[in-house]
């Protein structure tokens, strides 16, 4: 299982209303879904410490939910940052060198793809394509929308979100 750099930090009243949820769908058929949806809703990603109060809590074996979480790519293992950066690696990015900018990204961040900073502020992730192929290559930060990049805008785009 992967190990976040971010230590997980659920709170009681988070671990309250993930019980509350389990309950109102143990007797549920097919309840581990909602569950598993509404657990990522409480917490933003579903670390290993809520995957084990689901599985005692619904009795479910816990190999059983990771496989559901790594299955689904709507489950995150791992934390989002404040700053959610997503790199197109679809066709037209890739080909105006988006692999490039990425790869920068890990530099300057510390962090590999799928990974959160251990300061929380920034997540990294690739994408497929997000539909501004005339704009290739482009990165999102959050709903800000980057394009026509080339390596050396990464810093001046990280620099913007250094709050």
């Amino acid at each position: 299982m992967a190990k976040s750099s971010v230590p997980f930090a659920g709170t009681k009243e988070q671990e309250a209303e993930l019980l509350r949820v389990i309950e109102e769908h143990k007797s549920d058929k097919g309840a581990l879904m909602p569950v598993l949806q509404k657990a990522q809703e409480i917490y933003g990603y579903l670390p290993v410490e809520v995957q084990k109060i689901i599985a005692e809590q619904m009795d479910i074996p816990l190999e059983k939910i990771f496989g559901v979480v790594t299955f689904y790519s709507q489950f995150s293992l791992m934390p989002k940052g404040k700053y959610k950066i997503s790199v197109c690696l679809g066709t037209a990015c890739y080909v105006k060198g988006s692999g490039d900018i990425y790869n920068k990204l890990m530099e300057k961040l510390g962090i590999t793809g799928g990974e959160c900073t251990p300061d929380g502020k920034f997540s990294l992730e690739a994408c497929r394509c997000i539909g501004a192929c005339g704009l290739a290559p482009v990165l999102t930060v959050n709903e800000d929308v980057y394009g026509r990049l080339t390596v050396d805008d990464v810093a001046g785009i990280l620099e913007k979100y250094k709050d």
